[in-house]
């Protein structure tokens, strides 16, 4: 008799997307993605993991318990050495976790209207700042040496708030006023120079420039409201993935390297005052002005149509073009699309992690 497949908690990729960590009600499990792997797992006798987060491909990696038997507190994120198979260090709060994100020297830590962030190497806190109540713990963090940015919840509803830390450069913060709705989801690029942006709405994705806080790019995940489960920029900038609980994985092109950065203010859009001229449009030739924004949208390039109603995230492989999606039913897909025509997507690998893979 095959053992139950343990109860999901949590997924998360680690910072270049090359493998992602899997929370349990009974611990957790490593993989590598390309070619698929499982690189280590811990048991915890039926104690839960809540939130597990990679340090790159390192043994290194954050924990927060969870689950109706939780391993360790849900207020402490436990550092944890999978070479030692033991915790080395960690930090309480007043509150639970709601999410932790990781760099080579930051902790940042996410409760209900806290983020926190640490230097690494002692656990000296650096920074936190206060946010609107914020139950996702939704907070990105750039990964170069180069910079520090931090895009977490402001005080307001819909509003992003950005730090721009780095020791090298003078501290700033500037607050976006990203939607007039809550906020749903947040991605920062690698450099952390642009922001993508959903409301609770999940009709409208917005795009950023995170130093100066204007508008560059709005696109249209479609005509109904939709829960945004994840946002992912590709290395170059140059793609955005968004999934929902619709079950479509949306990949847009974006013009953020472009010159057309100054947006029209006269056109506002209904989820949010900000606004932004569609730089593509399918109903370009139309006289402006003839039809209602709703058709002047941008909207997605590729998409892939996946079953079922499971809870999924997505990211960008580092081979070219394509994407990985996680599924809490224990799904991972590979897929590719065509960077000029676009489409549905080709499914290039699938497995299911839950599952132990026979060898033939």
């Amino acid at each position: 008799m095959q053992p139950q497949s343990p109860s999901l908690l949590r997924l998360s990729f680690n910072q270049n997307n090359t493998c992602f960590a899997a929370a349990s009600a009974t611990g957790f499990q490593v993989f590598r993605i390309n070619p698929f792997t499982e690189l280590f797992r811990r048991d915890f006798s039926g104690s839960g993991i809540g939130h597990v987060e990679m340090l790159f491909h390192s043994n290194i990696l954050a924990l927060v318990g969870g689950g109706s038997r939780p391993q360790f507190p849900p207020n402490k994120v436990m550092l944890w050495d999978d070479n030692k198979g033991r915790c080395f260090g960690e930090l309480s709060f007043r509150s639970a976790v709601r999410s932790i994100r990781l760099r080579r020297d930051r902790i940042v830590v996410v409760v209900e209207l806290k983020v926190f962030v640490y230097n690494i190497a002692d656990f000296k806190l650096l920074h936190q700042v206060e946010t609107v109540v914020n139950p996702k713990g939704l907070c990105a963090v750039s990964q170069s040496a180069e910079s520090l940015v931090l895009a977490c919840p402001g005080l307001h509803k819909g509003q992003v708030r950005v730090d721009h830390l780095a020791a090298a450069q003078k501290r700033r913060t500037i607050f976006v006023s990203a939607h007039d709705s809550a906020l749903a989801c947040l991605a920062l690029t690698l450099d952390g120079k642009f922001l993508a942006t959903a409301s609770s709405k999940g009709t409208l994705i917005r795009v950023f420039d995170s130093a100066k806080g204007t508008l560059l790019q709005e696109v249209r995940r479609g005509a109904n409201e939709a829960d945004i489960y994840s946002l992912s920029f590709s290395s170059t900038a140059q793609w955005l993935g968004v999934s929902s609980d619709k079950g479509t994985i949306h990949i847009f092109s974006l013009k953020v390297d472009s010159s057309e950065k100054n947006c029209d203010k006269s056109q506002s859009s209904s989820d949010s005052g900000a606004s932004i001229t569609p730089s593509r449009s399918y109903f370009s030739l139309i006289k402006k002005g003839v039809l209602p924004k709703y058709f002047n949208s941008e909207w997605s390039f590729a998409q892939f149509h996946l079953h079922g109603s499971s809870h999924y995230t997505v990211a960008f492989d580092d081979q070219k073009n394509t994407i990985i999606i996680l599924g809490m039913d224990g799904s991972l897909y590979r897929c590719q699309f065509d960077p000029v025509h676009g489409g549905e997507m080709t499914q290039l690998d699938y497995h299911n992690f839950l599952k132990p893979e026979i060898a033939s």
